[in-house]
């Protein structure tokens, strides 16, 4: 989620300019000519060499499947880190005409276009994985119709972490868990009042994670205020995102429900803080519970740590797509190795899939494939919630503004809720015009 768009502005309208007519594999409605190799998940593949981009963080995500890959065909799968930040260096890279064969991307309405998916990606619609994914997975990695992305990790949930010892002091028991944000707050204010805590943790040092508060407000938009956002007839100027933004600010920081220091709190420092009962709540995506995971086990999470989902007016989670959910493969004008990356993506939602969330002690995308046993009842209650999550903006979007660093001028008194709404606005129609998107 932290990206930097205004410099992928340019980079956007130069990629525009540059059209597929050059390149004789692509047809007039940007797929390969020639069907997809249907080989088998292990057939041979001595001699051919695969190169995959990754983020410096996820460099090791597909080691397993890699590993297991090489032995069983013979082929060569070269990772290569792209330095940070991710999303902007990569279609640097891909305008200077440097190509992988496979690459981490997120799978996202927003994200994809940057890579220009039409001109660079494999179409992926007729793979035999595709009916294997779950229905929210299946709705990841699709852009006008056409499947660019395979999928092989669940999109991050969002939802409230709680330190189960700060609701037992607050006298907060499961039947109590909010079921709409406004009942969210007063949960805040019951912990504020009757124990040391502090409500929530907010991070402003590290600002992205401050846009989940805003998001969870924004949930009652229907499918048709975004489709008529990404046409420019709505606007992030809407009263109903005001007012998401301005009780965030009034609400929330402003009533004393976040620690003293959430000006410069950190993602890390977020996660500490609930381990030791000094906040009751955090508010974020599954890279939190990466964190404690990475720290305790099971047992020690599963004691001291839950997790409830909420929206804004009810107690439905929400989903949000990042870069280790999806993997894309490039059209390289070599048919022996996109062939090869193919067999790859089958490699790895087919032959290897259940190893593989074994290894990465992750939930499968697969119903069909269980989730690893042992992992936190934080997680399985992620599992459980996600099937009817709503999709953050980031999945509804055509451009995911860079929310959380007009809410950090905002608790800076930098910007009014009504000046963040604007620079939100202005920045979504700034990148979307670059796009190309109708309407703009």
């Amino acid at each position: 989620m932290k990206r930097v768009l205004p410099v992928l502005v340019l980079i956007c309208a130069t990629a525009l300019t540059a059209t597929a007519c050059s390149d004789p594999t692509v047809t007039d409605d940007g797929a390969e000519s020639g069907n997809a190799a249907k080989a088998d998940p292990t057939a041979r593949l001595d001699g051919v060499k695969l190169t995959m981009w990754t983020a410096q963080n996820t460099v090791n995500a597909p080691r397993q499947v890699i590993d297991a890959f090489e032995k069983a065909t013979g082929a060569k799968v070269d990772t290569q880190a792209i330095p940070d930040l991710y999303e902007q260096n990569v279609p640097t890279k891909l305008a200077s005409g440097d190509k992988p064969d496979l690459m981490f991307w997120q799978p996202s309405l927003s994200t994809l276009p940057f890579i220009q998916p039409r001109q660079n990606l494999l179409t992926l619609d007729s793979e035999p994985w595709v009916s294997k994914l779950g229905d929210t997975e299946k709705s990841l990695g699709v852009l006008d119709g056409k499947r660019y992305a395979a999928i092989v990790t669940s999109p991050a949930m969002l939802g409230v972490y709680y330190n189960k010892d700060v609701f037992r002091k607050a006298g907060i028991a499961e039947a109590q868990f909010p079921r709409s944000y406004d009942e969210l707050l007063k949960l805040g204010h019951k912990i504020k009042d009757t124990t040391d805590a502090a409500a929530f943790y907010e991070s402003g040092g590290d600002k992205w994670p401050m846009q989940w508060q805003m998001q969870v407000q924004l949930t009652d938009l229907d499918q048709r205020w975004w489709a008529g956002l990404n046409k420019n007839e709505e606007k992030w100027t809407d009263p109903v995102v005001v007012k998401a933004v301005t009780t965030y600010k009034d609400q929330l920081l402003g009533a004393g429900l976040a620690q003293k220091n959430y000006r410069t709190g950190t993602f890390t420092g977020s996660a500490d803080a609930l381990w030791k009962g000094e906040a009751g709540m955090v508010l974020n995506v599954t890279s939190f519970q990466t964190q404690l995971q990475a720290k305790y086990s099971t047992a020690e999470i599963d004691k001291k740590i839950g997790w409830f989902p909420v929206s804004n007016s009810d107690a439905t989670g929400m989903y949000s797509p990042d870069q280790t959910n999806g993997v894309v493969a490039f059209r390289t004008g070599d048919q022996k190795r996109q062939d090869a990356a193919r067999q790859f993506l089958a490699f790895w939602l087919d032959t290897d899939y259940a190893d593989y969330i074994e290894a990465m002690k992750i939930p499968s995308v697969q119903p069909a494939v269980p989730s690893p046993d042992g992992l936190p009842q934080t997680s399985l209650d992620q599992i459980k919630a996600l099937p009817t999550a709503n999709g953050v903006f980031q999945a509804k979007a055509i451009v995911a503004p860079d929310t959380h660093l007009y809410l950090a001028d905002m608790i800076y008194d930098k910007k009014t809720p009504a000046q963040v709404a604007q620079a939100i606005q202005d920045q979504f129609a700034q990148v979307a015009k670059a796009q190309g998107a109708p309407g703009f």
